[in-house]
């Protein structure tokens, strides 16, 4: 089993839900960024837990809640605003591969030299 502490989210263009999280493993340090249909799962199942850090040292829990059939994301209600996954930064914008894909493009034939040597005739 393995714990992160969340330290970003993502949240959906027009509702104040997450979509995904941004977390540090505690034990070997490195950077995760989980769906939140794939953090569900894992809390639920007992695979990894989560949890939040405020700069004042309160921690609080990553949960799952339940409202209309529809399981999102919550922390454990301390009081603390602070260590609402809401209150959390934005996560940073992930990183484009700047090489991309390279395409060969060739003209039509009715692009090159083809064309009549008199127009409006």
């Amino acid at each position: 089993m393995s714990t992160y502490r969340v330290t970003c989210k993502e949240k959906h263009s027009l509702y104040e839900r997450i979509t995904a999280i941004g977390c540090v493993n505690i034990a070997t340090g490195s950077t995760h960024r989980f769906l939140e249909d794939d953090v569900i799962k894992r809390i639920e199942t007992g695979t990894d837990n989560f949890f939040v850090d405020d700069s004042k040292g309160h921690r609080a829990s990553v949960e799952v809640s339940s409202r209309e059939g529809r399981k999102f994301l919550t922390t454990m209600r301390d009081g603390i605003r602070e260590d609402n996954l809401l209150f959390l930064p934005n996560c940073p914008a992930k990183k484009q591969d700047a090489s991309g894909i390279v395409r060969t493009v060739t003209a039509a034939a009715t692009h090159g030299d083809s064309f009549p040597p008199y127009w409006g005739a």
